[in-house]
């Protein structure tokens, strides 16, 4: 399954483009091509570090899906995200009060990537794409890239640097630079793996007895519109299909801030027919997503009523994902996309955009639709303060995977599951392998989506540095942290905005040491990199917060009765029963380096039959304070799975005389211990 793709002869024609008209921006020490998130994170760390920096971003908006409508990050485990990536959801825990936020407003998050621009100064050049590469004695010398919505030749620009970064999500200037990638699903045979290819699912799936044909049971009448010809083929057989994109909606059912739903431009209603008929097969009485396995005759009964994941955002804003059967998931017209031209890419844009906006008003509109779903579709709408010049529709298309890089690692299901560890890592990865349909076709005379993976992983893996660089023989000065080398399926855990901003921050740190060492990618030390995004991870040079989990053995001191739960923040949580004739304790004993002041977060695992209250006892050296938490008065937002709680500032001094107890004592239910943050002011 692997694709490799030298590309000469496009490379040859694009040398052609190369033009002695073209203006050359001024030479940088690291160029990188996109401005998602993972590019505004690299940008941000190379300009810290003291190298020159342009960002070339092809289209008019920064940030990409952070700033595009997923407002719900898709996590897995906070402890997973390190460095500039924890510190932008810090910054928006400032902007809304709290220590972190991982549930936002896009324009809260475009706020905060303008400041960090604004902080470090960035230079960029939008509405740029590429078109070509010249390389010389495998290094990436310059790149040509022309005006994106007007390309003329006379406008075309050059860029020369010492180091390339590929934050695209597409993957184009790794493609053109002559590097190893593939696209699609690999067999599970080629990486042992049991999760890739061909999958049938009972999530995300069609009711059975769901008619295919226009006209119910004639197959001469032909096939729905979005149920492909093609058959099934034997579970993990690998192919070309990609999982489906969709637009991650920011809605609101707030009428002074909603834009009502509009007939669209394209609009046509056959291609909801396939719908009416689940509405009718599942008895909708809404259009929220429900979920709920049952058991009967020792059969489990999977029901997923609904077509929405309606995740809430502050404000009274929501995030609309994908949800069902059938939703904002367009299956099957994405095929080319990894491989299209820019004018061949922008019709499936235009076309997902098209599906989305009339689906919406087929929704609420269309008298096929029973009335209690179109009452409750009408009370949603755009919202008037986002993405305020596209009439409140998001500016990004959710490219969930295109390209994936071939190096010298390979990241797979084994990987993800804990079976194969690297010893080269700069990050981790804790969401599930997850992959969405991939193809809608005709299975036993109904219709069935094919391609639907939900699979957690047991813990948070590390991701190795060789994954983001290409092979030392196809080039020595690029890094790709958004496409890099992965599996189908190993990419389904990895492709979260917040990993690609840690993988931007590595790939960052590793050009900078390349640069200053005068090494190719492939040769910088990992133990450099490693270095520097542990001892400096917000890049200024601060003294570091300190965190404590309950798995630090060295740094915490257990007494009674706890037990050791998966979950929590890390790999685990202790949970008391609070029930103990014996004060059950743990406590935290960090050390600190620098004397000064710190604020203290007890992290707060979501768990159901807490306690009405947890008792901390914080001693800063010299004097005890008890911190009484309230489980009521913790607020959670969206899909939360745990909150840090601010235990107060202490003025602590060097040493490990300091330290938070969790204490049992007058509890009145379950209790947990899971980790600390030292913050220094």
């Amino acid at each position: 399954m692997k694709r490799i793709k030298v590309l000469l002869l496009p490379l040859f024609v694009c040398l052609g483009m190369f033009s002695t008209s073209a203006e050359e921006i001024k030479p940088v020490d690291i160029c990188v091509y996109g401005g998602s998130s993972a590019g505004i994170v690299a940008a941000y760390t190379a300009k810290k570090m003291g190298k020159s920096v342009v960002i070339i971003e092809p289209g008019k908006y920064l940030g990409g899906l952070t700033t595009g409508g997923l407002g719900a990050t898709d996590i897995g485990n906070k402890f997973a995200i390190t460095g500039l990536a924890r510190d932008f959801y810090r910054r928006l825990g400032t902007y809304y009060g709290k220590f972190e936020q991982w549930v936002f407003e896009p324009h809260v998050a475009d706020k905060v990537y303008s400041d960090m621009i604004k902080e470090a100064k960035l230079n960029i050049v939008k509405n740029h794409r590429l078109i070509g590469v010249k390389k010389q004695n495998g290094n990436i010398s310059e790149i040509t890239v022309e005006v994106s919505d007007h390309p003329q030749q006379s406008t075309n620009k050059t860029v020369r640097a010492k180091m390339f970064i590929d934050c695209t999500y597409e993957g184009d200037l790794m493609a053109k630079s002559g590097v190893s990638y593939t696209y699609g699903r690999e067999a599970n045979s080629r990486y042992g793996e049991t999760y890739n290819g061909i999958q049938m699912s009972d999530f995300h799936q069609m009711p059975d007895g769901i008619d295919p044909y226009v006209v119910p049971g004639k197959q001469e009448s032909g096939l729905l519109y979005g149920i492909g010809k093609g058959t099934l083929a034997p579970t993990g057989t690998g192919d070309k299909l990609i999982q489906a994109y969709n637009f991650r909606l920011c809605l609101t059912q707030d009428k002074n801030n909603q834009i009502p739903f509009s007939r669209p431009e394209n609009y046509n209603p056959s291609k909801y027919t396939l719908l009416t008929r689940v509405i009718e097969k599942e008895g909708w009485k809404g259009v929220n997503g429900e979920f709920t396995s049952t058991k009967q005759n020792g059969l489990t009964e999977i029901n997923n009523k609904g077509n929405f994941l309606i995740k809430d955002m502050p404000n009274g804003k929501t995030d609309f994902n994908n949800f069902g059967g059938f939703s904002t998931d367009m299956i099957g017209e994405n095929y080319d996309y990894p491989e299209a031209d820019y004018n061949k890419r922008k019709e499936i844009w235009k076309a997902h955009e098209d599906y989305t906006k009339g689906l919406l008003y087929f929704m609420s509109h269309d008298k096929s639709v029973p009335e209690a779903v179109r009452k409750d579709m009408l009370t949603w709408g755009y919202t008037k303060d986002e993405f305020k010049d596209l009439g409140g529709f998001s500016n990004q298309l959710y490219v969930r995977e295109a390209r994936r890089m071939v190096s010298d690692v390979v990241m797979s299901q084994k990987h993800c599951e804990g079976v194969e560890v690297v010893e080269d890592a700069i990050g981790m990865a804790a969401y599930g392998m997850d992959s969405h349909n991939c193809q809608r076709i005709v299975v036993n005379g109904m219709v069935k989506n094919e391609g639907d993976v939900q699979k957690k992983v047991p813990n948070a893996f590390p991701i190795s540095y060789r994954s983001i660089v290409p092979k030392q023989s196809e080039c020595t000065n690029l890094f790709v942290p958004v496409c890099l080398s992965a599996s189908h399926i190993a990419f389904g855990s990895i492709r979260m905005e917040p990993v690609f901003m840690v993988m931007g921050q590595s790939a960052a740190t590793a050009a900078v040491l390349a640069i200053d060492k005068g090494v190719a990618v492939q040769k910088v030390a990992i133990k450099d990199i490693q270095r520097l995004l542990t001892e400096d991870p917000l890049v200024n040079g601060k003294t570091v917060e300190i965190l404590v989990d309950n798995d630090h053995e060295k740094n915490v001191e257990i007494k009674g009765d706890w037990n050791e739960v998966k979950g929590g923040y890390g790999k685990n949580v202790l949970i008391s029963n609070g029930k103990s004739t014996v004060e059950n304790t743990v406590t935290f004993r960090p050390e600190v380096k620098k004397a000064g002041k710190y604020q203290v977060f007890a992290y707060f695992p979501k768990n159901e039959k807490r306690a009405e209250v947890t008792n901390y006892n914080v001693f800063d050296g010299v004097k005890r304070k008890t911190v009484n938490i309230k489980t009521a008065d913790i607020k959670e937002l969206g899909l939360s799975a745990g909150e840090w709680i601010n235990l107060g500032t202490y003025h602590l001094s060097v040493g490990r005389n300091a330290f938070v107890e969790i204490s049992s004592a007058g509890s009145n239910g379950l209790l947990t211990a899971d980790a600390i943050i030292l913050k220094p002011i």
